[in-house]
Formats: structure tokens, sequence, C-alpha cells
């Protein structure tokens, strides 16, 4: 008997056996969004020692001349077009003429190749069109980016025919036809699995004659774009009682495309989500039937649906939603930094105080992380890798800032953002917030259930092959395997003890960090973290098996650190691309210290709730020996975060750069002219400060201001009047007719009183 096989038949054996009792068993769901995605630097964080230099070669972010050129062009002219108060308020859609552009300029083609008539634009080109017009106009942004997102377009592009490729995509590229996603029902939210929209394979008429094809009965509800798409991409469960396509009877999760104009599809009326005016509703078919070659890469794709969803569901969470929050935060930032700046109270301006400021710098900083984050993840894509896990965690992380960001900016603003009306260019940011937080995977079951849940499995070094092995049939082949892997898992472990342990004691003096200037410690405690999480991630699977499955509050803790570590990643490379601005480095700072805090306060809680007291002890002692000492960012660089969005500067541009920002006769062109000339003013207010006079008019009764100075000042007291006005309304203006909508009786074969959670395709975007 060899050393090998004395190890695995006398060792391995009782420890295989074990682990098939404790470690977590994959559902089919699970494990087809574990298969549908790759990993990608989730990996790296996982393996307890990142390689920077791997980080740091990647491709820095850019354009191409084609994506620069339309981003100046028809993106410019669509803002243009665009009056987000009277869509939301008065016509509760684009306006007509925008719908024609977005057709004739292809911006529902953005992601198809430039063969089948599209933009073929990269997934950064993508992202910041999103994220432009969002800027602009929430509605305006969810309408561009649902045809290239989760929905008939990419799933065509990535696994559809050829034939259904040269039909499908020129058609959904100009607009003639108009695409949505179904996906999530009354029954079955976050819980697809719950689904009982089914197909059944049969034979009936298409088109005059008798075909193999799939009888649909559905009911649909929070579509984007379901009230006026042309072409209905279907999820639903797929039967074949006779045994037609010669295979089992459940074949499973299938999508399918569907015209809407095909008998027995119902288009219901519209849903109003958060007051946003993007097209959505609810649809429902009764006995549709449809051929086999309408199922999406023809009947050999039929049962994995779930498995292409799940492939394509990185647009949606990796890039759109992203997108939209990195816009909320870079529009925060200019509008939040400008009327604090032109705002006054007590004789100065309300960004001087710092109660004002903490608000300013959370605003700034979240910015400044949330694009980086995105930025790095459009690279990553753009690789070719399609990583599920970091999709989710920047998904949730991104709009969870994004929540922060406008609330801070809410706060700051008063009752300036409160006041409807056109005037008010906060309000409509702050009803869209909740659209992003609930869509694509609810971020309460995204944070709590897959961001560490997947990622533990998908992205750990052995997890997945030791899960593979011991779900193995034939026992002698599992056990084989398994011995394999487990012992590599056991060395893996002792290593990252032992860096945990020696990073932790010596503050991460003992990390390896790239020559990256200033920035270095930040690496060297990343890696410290980094080394701390590998090692937690082990011991809690090792104790707690399954069952962490259902520790939800632990597993939500385990997942905060690895997004933190993800958005700090983003951040330092954002730096290291922007060529180590110093005058960006206390945004950087802020995002470091912010980061390790939560890090530190995560750990914290994993270790006091940790079941085993006993390797909750030994894991404190390794990985914070001295307990949770970071506090986040100090005052000194919370006020100097605050500064950079106050005043005029390149930190302050390259922050809100896309942000559009309109003409003189739009609000927030408005507040920008005032905050120009308040700056520009500043230097004669500071003169007659220092000469004893408060009030430039003063000045002027004391003959200390020229006639252009007094010209000036008189301006920029004008325009930041028109700033902190709000708007007012006549009783009749507000008097219309109810738009309390009458009840809709649901579909017959629907009678259901369950409502569940909104989940992906298409959840309101």
């Amino acid at each position: 008997m060899t050393s090998s096989s004395f190890r695995r038949d006398t060792i391995t054996r009782p420890i295989f056996q074990w682990a098939k009792g404790v470690l977590p068993a994959l559902s089919e769901t699970e494990r087809d969004a574990i298969e549908a995605g790759d990993t990608w630097w989730d990996a790296a964080l996982f393996t307890g020692d990142p390689d920077w230099d791997e980080l740091l070669a990647l491709p820095k972010p850019t354009l191409s001349p084609d994506e620069k050129a339309f981003m100046e062009g028809p993106v410019e002219t669509l803002c243009a077009m665009l009056d987000d108060w009277r869509m939301t308020w008065e016509t509760r859609d684009l306006p007509p003429e925008a719908w024609d552009f977005l057709k004739r300029e292809k911006f529902f083609g953005m992601i198809i190749p430039k063969e089948h008539g599209g933009l073929g634009f990269s997934h950064l080109g993508h992202a910041e069109i999103v994220r432009k017009i969002a800027t602009r106009s929430t509605s305006a942004a969810v309408t561009a980016m649902v045809p290239n997102s989760l929905g008939p377009g990419e799933l065509i592009l990535r696994f559809g025919t050829q034939e259904q490729q040269d039909y499908w995509l020129p058609r959904l590229a100009d607009g003639r036809e108009i695409p949505a996603f179904g996906l999530t029902s009354p029954e079955a939210g976050s819980d697809a699995g719950a689904m009982t929209d089914e197909g059944v394979v049969c034979r009936g008429l298409w088109k005059g004659d008798t075909v193999l094809g799939v009888r649909l009965n559905w009911h649909k509800r929070y579509i984007t774009l379901g009230p006026v798409c042309t072409v209905l991409g279907l999820a639903f469960k797929l039967r074949d009682p006779d045994r037609l396509l010669g295979g089992e009877e459940d074949i499973g999760i299938t999508c399918a495309l569907v015209p809407t104009d095909t008998a027995g599809v119902s288009i219901g009326r519209r849903h109003l989500p958060a007051f946003q005016t993007f097209q959505n509703g609810p649809n429902w078919g009764e006995d549709v039937f449809i051929p086999l070659d309408l199922i999406i890469g023809g009947a050999e794709r039929a049962g994995q649906g779930w498995k292409m969803l799940m492939t394509a569901l990185a647009a949606g969470r990796g890039i759109s939603l992203p997108a939209m929050s990195g816009a909320a935060a870079a529009y925060s930032a200019l509008t939040t930094g400008a009327y604090a700046r032109v705002r006054q109270q007590f004789g100065i301006a309300i960004g001087k105080f710092e109660g004002v400021q903490e608000r300013l710098a959370r605003i700034a900083g979240n910015a400044y992380l949330v694009d980086g984050a995105r930025r790095l993840t459009c690279t990553g894509l753009d690789l070719g890798k399609h990583p599920s896990v970091i999709s989710a965690l920047l998904k949730s992380g991104a709009t969870e800032r994004m929540r922060i960001v406008v609330n801070d900016a809410m706060d700051v603003h008063g009752g300036k953002a409160i006041m409807e009306g056109p005037r008010n260019y906060m309000g409509s940011q702050y009803r869209a917030v909740p659209v992003g937080i609930t869509v694509e995977g609810a971020n309460i079951l995204t944070r709590s259930l897959m961001v560490f849940g997947q990622g533990a499995i998908r992205a750990h070094p052995y997890m997945l092959r030791e899960i593979l092995a011991l779900g193995e049939t034939d026992d002698a082949k599992g056990l084989a395997a398994f011995d394999e892997v487990f012992w590599r898992h056991v060395a893996h472990a002792i290593r990252n003890g032992i860096k945990a342990t020696a990073r932790a004691w010596t503050d991460g003096v003992l990390s390896p960090a790239p020559d990256a200037g200033r920035a270095s410690r930040f690496y060297r405690q990343l890696g410290r973290y980094s080394a701390a999480f590998a090692l937690t991630s082990d011991i809690a699977l090792l104790t707690l098996g399954g069952e962490l499955k259902r520790k939800e509050m632990l597993s939500a803790r385990l997942g905060d650190i690895l997004s933190e570590m993800y958005f700090l990643s983003g951040a330092l490379k954002r730096w290291e691309d922007e060529g180590r601005q110093d005058d960006d480095f206390s945004l950087l700072q802020w995002s470091a210290d912010t980061a390790f805090a939560t890090i530190e306060q995560r750990f914290d809680e994993i270790f006091a709730n940790l079941p085993n007291r006993l390797a909750a002890w030994l894991l404190r002692a390794a990985v914070l020996p001295f307990g949770a000492r970071r506090r986040g960012p100090s005052d000194r660089v919370t006020r100097a975060c605050a500064e950079l969005i106050l005043h005029p500067s390149p930190t302050r541009d390259r922050l809100v750069e896309g942000v559009y920002v309109g003409g003189e006769d739009e609000a927030v062109g408005q507040l920008i002219d005032a905050f120009e000339r308040v700056v520009a003013t500043q230097p004669i207010h500071d003169r007659l400060k220092d000469q004893g006079v408060r009030a430039w008019k003063e000045g002027l009764d004391k003959g200390l201001l020229t006639p252009d100075e007094t010209a000036a000042l008189a301006a920029a007291d004008l325009a930041v009047a028109k700033v902190i006005a709000v708007d007012d309304f006549a009783p009749e203006e507000l008097a219309g007719p109810s738009a309390t909508p009458s009840p809709v009786a649901p579909p017959k074969r629907r009678r259901t009183a369950v409502i569940a959670e909104p989940t992906i395709g298409r959840a309101p975007a």
C-alpha cells in the first residue's frame, strides 16, 4: 500500500464520510448559478494573498473613439430632450421625439455587434452612456439600459441560434422590436424555483401549419418595457409529459421569445414604480402556442434557462445598476457641493459647518469609491470575464451607497429638496433609490445569501471541488478526488492562519505591497484583511458546515468584508489609473479608512456570534489581537474631502465627470451658474471683510467697489436667489383629476394573494 493510498483509506475516508453530512449540498438552481459565471478578483481576495501586480497591470478603462463621439453627440442630444418634471407629473412617459431618437440612434443596440446592425460598444461604453443619461433622468436611463441588460438581446447574442441572431438582433438594434423580459411573478419573486408559469411540449398551429411547440400559461409582473414591448423574453418551467422531445418529463426552467401579438398574450396596465415613468407593468398568457424554434437557443437549450439567466445577469448587476448608482453619487457631489457653497446661514456658506462637511465628505468619498469599483468591474467584463459573485456584491454595495449618498444630499439641501416642482433637482433621484435597491435580486437576499454563500463555493480555491467530490455518485471516485483537494485545502488553511496571525500582530507591516507611493500602506492592510478573511471563512465553514447557509447574519457579515475589499481594490486601481493625483489622495484615504473600520467591525461581530466559542476565541486572538481599532476617517480627512466639492478644482472635475448640467434656464444649470459666480466674487467679499465691511452694499455706499465689481456681486446675488427659490402652485393647479387607479382583476388562472419580493428579469430594471 502506498503512502497516498494509506492516507486516503485511513485518514481521508472518515473525513470524507463526515464531510458528506456537514458541507452544504448544492440545489439545482444553486449549481446553475455557480456554474454560470466565473471568478476573477474575488478569487484573488479569497486566497488570502492577492497579487497586487496583477490588479495594477489591468488595462486602464478607456472609451473608444466611437463611444466618445456617441457620448458627445447622441447622448448629449437625448439628455437635452428630457424634462424629468414634465415626464413625472404630466406625461408619465418619455416624449415621443425621445422614443424616436432612442430607436433611430440605436440606443437599444449598444451591445449588439455591428455585423448585426448594432453599435458594438464595450461594457465600459454601455456603462458610461447609462451613467450620463441617469444624471439627467433615471426613467430615461432605465429605458435605454433594459434592452442592453438582461433580456432577449443579450440572451440571443450569447445563446441564440444563428437563425435567431440573424432575424432578431438587427430588429432589436434599430428599434423595430422593443424587448422585455419576464421572470418575476406573483408566486415567485426572489424564489424563482417556486415559479408556476408553465409550458407544455405539444403540437399546435403556427401560421397555418401544425408544428411541434410549447403551449404556455403565465402571469408576470414588474416587467420593465412590458407595456410597450413587441417581443417578450419569457422564463417558465417546461414539461414534456408525452416525451415528444425524447427526454425527461420535467425539463426545467426554459427561456423563449414570445411576440406579443401572438394569440392569448395579454399586456396589463402600467405599474408606476416610485413615480418613475419608465414603462413597467404586468402581462399574462393563456394557452399561448409558440413553435420550438422560439426557445432561445432552440430545443437543445430547453431546460437551460436558469443557467442562461445567471450568466447574462452580470450586465444588469455589474453594469447598469452600478452605473446608475455612480450617476446618483456624482450628481449628488456636483449639486450638493455647489449648493453648500452658495447657500448661507449665519453669514457663512453652510458647507463650512462641520456637521454638513461630514455629509459632503461621505458623498464625495462614496462617489469616488463606487466609480472605482464600477470601472474595475467593466474592465473585467471587457476582458471576457463573467464574475457572478462580483456582479452581485457590486450591485448590492453600489446601490446601498447610492442610498446613503442621496439621503445625505437631501439632508444638506433641506427644504430645497423637499418642495416638488421644476426647481427641485433632487426629488426624482430620491424617489428612484428604492428601485435600484429592490431589483435584480433584492439587496437583503443578495447580501445575506448570495455574496458569501456563492462566493465561498465559487471563489474559494478548493471548496467547489470538494463539494463536487462529495456529490460524486461513485464513492471511490469521489473519495479519490476529495483526498487530492482536501489536503491542499488543509495546507492552504495553515498558510493563511500563519499569514493572518503574523500580519495582524504586526499591524500589516509584514503584508506584501506594490510600490504605490503613499498608497502602499493601504495594500498592506488590505492584504492583512484578505488573509484574515480566508482564515475566518475556512473556520466558519469547518465549524458550521451546511448550517452556515442558515446563519444568514454571519454569512452577510462575511459578504460585507469581501465587498469592502473589492470596492477598495477598485478605488486603489482608480488612483493608479488617474496618475496618483496628490489632490485626490484624501478621497482614497477616506475610502480606505471607511473600509478598514467596516471590516474590523464585521470581524468583531462574527467572533461575537460564531456558535463555536473556542473557534471564535482563537480567531479573535489571531485576527483582532488588539481589538477593533479602526474608527473610520479622521476629522482632518473628512474636512479635506468636503472641501474638494466646495471649490472648483481638477479633483472635483474628475469626481463629477459626465454629469449632465443643462442650460441656465434649468435648475442644475442655474445652480452651477450661481456656484461659479459665488466663487468668482469671493475675493471681493474677502477684501471687503478685511476692511471691516460685512455686506457688499455697505461697501458700495463707502465707494469701495468698482462698477464692474458691483455688477458681478449683484449678478451673483440674483443667481443665488434663483437657486434657493422653490416652487409653489395655485390650488387649481393641484386639483386635477384623481390619479387613484381603479382596481383591475387579475387573470382568471391567477387568483393569488401571495406577495413576493421582486427579483431579476424584469423587476423594475
